[in-house]
């Protein structure tokens, strides 16, 4: 099977909960994860973004910069968590835990 020329892939960064700018692109084969990312365009629409201090992945795991795509890759640029996610469920039990006692009367 002879090797495509081309790459379509996407990538997605979320600057907000419940916020993706996603872009699908379509790159020479052999194009690596920076590649992409600079070719999305979303570094210049989301000047808070620090690229260099980012993690960023495919398909939800942590690669280096100089990581080859493959036909259909989801490139993915993580934020810094806000809040630890343990904490986080704690608070959200806490807030839930307590409306459950009202409601059962307790």
């Amino acid at each position: 099977m002879a090797r495509a020329e081309r790459l379509h892939v996407s990538v997605a960064y979320s600057p907000r909960a419940g916020e993706v700018d996603e872009v699908e692109l379509d790159l020479p084969a052999g194009a690596t994860l920076i590649e992409a990312i600079r070719a999305s365009g979303l570094i210049e629409r989301h000047p808070g973004l620090d690229i260099a201090a980012a993690r960023i992945g495919v398909w939800g795991r942590v690669q280096p910069a100089s990581h080859p795509l493959r036909e259909r890759d989801r490139v993915e640029i993580y934020r810094a968590l806000q809040v630890d996610p343990k904490e986080a469920r704690r608070l959200r039990y806490r807030k839930s835990g307590s409306k459950a006692k009202l409601q059962a009367g307790g």
